[in-house]
């Protein structure tokens, strides 16, 4: 059997890669789904439309390269996280669409939340701030506004979990109703000390334990798939969130490594070792993976931006400066600046380490010069300006210094915005030979269960650098540019009050 199937689960489309033993890919399929805006600052996702996209991709993989599902070792699965469904147990069908990390609509819910003095609590059991981005609000909004939602959960009736959940759901045709740590520690339910739901916020969310998935490790056989989802049943053996799941194919193994990964938002993680490490500049105490039943857990420090490669898609759907996302970098090179322009993508509001839920995009410095060039540029520049804000805070609650930055997602690709990182962060930022690492961690975590590959120092040998972006800006220009980065920033925050 040589190969993983790793099944990527993302927030605007869905990929299925295959993966040899030396970790290289063999076969990438994607499909793109829908995003649904009902309202401003809401997002929501069909959750028949991800499973339907998922299984395609994954048919085509195993089917496209000559492969037979006979081939297939294991499934690993990763997600985007804090994305919800709730469900009917007896039909296995949604109640509601699913609701997106990037939506705000329960900001009113964080608000209370706060106002009855529930922050502290919540992020010492948690390791999170309060904020619409998490799980544990949508779920509770579903079960308030969906007509007989709440009775039903309270019978029993309802299923809920996050997009691994539903996978799962869907590929054991209802067998399986499981989570990891990974992404049970992205709900604000999840008590970070005891690697266990928590009653007290159970009950302060109002979310009926009856509703959750059963928890267990990132690395394990949970079970198999349904007869005639493939040819023959494979078992399905790891599960990470995404951004954990890159950490772990980024091979930051080891107390104190980073990575950070440009997607629709980018997301930067740290490994803290086997404790968790609750931040003093609102970054997120987050569990990074479990390696078995009888592991122990590992931690990491995260800061989250909300809005990266979504940036480049606004350029595309909302302007039309670009037909496509890989025309950016050519675009935003052919100008040497951005010509004074500062663009703020708080289109979803601001994540670490601001966390402000009304702050919205902004964009400054704009004259009679400014062409789709510097707009171009100016995108790819706040992407690299918000990562910087977060390995600032992300150092300082450390007390490590980054010696280097691994990269990978899609945008990582892009060699203007990893030099310009590589400046910014006057940090050497290095990209590896395989940037699907999010699936690729996946992979890892699968294969590990099935013995696929034996131990984590096999894995760590895989692992190649494709290229290193060292810094070549001067420090002067770099402190001047972050200063008036700064003021932009705080011209975008409480936009919405």
């Amino acid at each position: 059997m040589p190969f993983i199937l790793a099944l990527d689960q993302g927030t605007t489309s869905s990929r299925a890669i295959l993966f040899g033993r030396d970790g290289a890919i063999e076969r990438v399929v994607q499909r793109e789904f829908r995003q649904i805006y009902p309202q401003n600052g809401w997002v929501e996702h069909d959750p028949e439309e991800i499973w339907t996209s998922q299984l395609a991709v994954a048919r085509e993989a195993i089917s496209a390269g000559g492969v037979s599902p006979s081939d297939i070792a294991a499934i690993g699965i990763t997600n985007q996280r804090e994305t919800t469904v709730v469900w009917e147990r007896a039909s296995g069908i949604p109640i509601y669409n699913a609701i997106v990390w990037q939506d705000r609509r329960t900001a009113d819910i964080c608000d209370r939340l706060r106002q009855m003095g529930n922050s502290e609590l919540i992020q010492e059991k948690t390791g999170l701030v309060i904020d619409a981005y998490f799980s544990g609000t949508k779920i509770q909004w579903i079960l308030d506004n969906v007509s007989g939602a709440r009775a039903k959960a309270e019978r029993g009736e309802l299923a809920c979990g996050t997009i691994d959940t539903w996978l799962m759901w869907k590929l054991s045709n209802g067998r399986l109703h499981v989570t990891d740590p990974s992404n049970a520690s992205r709900t604000m339910l999840f008590n970070l000390a005891t690697g266990l739901w928590d009653d007290e916020l159970l009950a302060l969310l109002n979310v009926p334990r009856s509703i959750l998935p059963s928890l267990r490790s990132s690395s394990e056989i949970y079970g198999e798939t349904e007869p005639g989802v493939f040819d023959r049943t494979l078992p399905i053996a790891g599960i990470a969130g995404d951004q954990q799941a890159a950490l772990f194919g980024q091979n930051c193994l080891r107390h104190g490594m980073a990575k950070n990964t440009y997607g629709t938002g980018c997301f930067m993680l740290m490994n803290v070792g086997d404790k968790p490490q609750i931040s003093k500049n609102r970054l997120l105490a987050t569990l990074a993976w479990k390696l078995g039943p009888n592991s122990p857990s590992l931690f990491a420090l995260e800061g989250s931006v909300f809005i990266a490669g979504a940036a480049v898609q606004w350029l595309r759907d909302g302007l039309g400066i670009i037909q496509s996302s890989s025309e950016v970098e050519a675009l935003a090179a052919s100008v040497p600046d951005s010509g004074g322009i500062f663009l703020v993508p708080a289109f979803a509001g601001l994540g670490a380490p601001h966390w402000d839920a009304y702050a919205r995009g902004t964009i400054l410095g704009i004259t009679r010069g400014t062409t789709k060039a510097h707009f171009a540029r100016a995108a790819l520049e706040g992407i690299a300006f918000q990562v910087a804000d977060v390995l600032d805070a992300m150092q300082s609650d450390s007390g490590i210094a980054i010696n280097q930055l691994r990269v990978d997602g899609g945008a990582s690709a892009n060699n203007l915005l990893m030099q310009f990182q590589a400046d910014i962060l006057q940090a050497p930022v290095v990209r590896p030979r395989i940037i699907e690492t999010t699936a690729l961690g996946a992979a890892f975590l699968a294969g590990l269960a099935v013995g696929f590959w034996k131990d984590p120092s096999e894995i760590e040998s895989i692992w190649q650098t494709d290229r290193v972006f060292e810094p070549t800006m001067n420090p002067n220009e770099v402190i001047q540019r972050r200063q008036r980065w700064k003021k932009a920033l705080e011209r975008s925050k409480d936009w919405e009050l």
